[in-house]
């Protein structure tokens, strides 16, 4: 199941474990990385909070958990090669996996209609 935030991250959730990225608004706005900084493998996060941080050429920004729940695996990929983020934003440029606490949870977040609604 494929979910949105108002954030402009990106969730693929199987089961109790949600994939994290930021969406391609959110590259496209940024414009190109250079620097990603992601949390600790085990560290819980509530929804909203600064999970990850990301730099471009033109700013820095935060990138949230999308809901309560635990760090299970980070990608390493992105913090040796920030453009991966750029170039696949939504495969390869994915963040972190997440252990979620309530899966139910997830049905409050955004469809893809409802982000695309938000992003036009």
């Amino acid at each position: 199941m494929l979910k949105f935030t108002e954030e402009h991250e990106w969730l693929q959730i199987e089961g109790s474990v949600a994939t994290v990225g930021i969406t391609n608004y959110a590259v496209d706005q940024l414009g190109d990385l250079v620097f990603v900084e992601l949390p600790e493998v085990g560290a819980t996060f509530s929804k909203n909070g600064n999970a990850a941080t990301v730099e471009s050429v033109k700013a820095a920004s935060d990138v949230y958990c999308p809901l309560d729940g635990e760090i299970t695996e980070v990608n390493p990929a992105i913090v040796a090669d920030p453009s991966l983020v750029n170039s696949d934003p939504q495969g390869a440029g994915w963040f972190f996996k997440l252990k979620l606490a309530n899966p139910a949870d997830a049905d409050g977040l955004l469809d893809e209609a409802a982000y695309k609604e938000l992003t036009a």
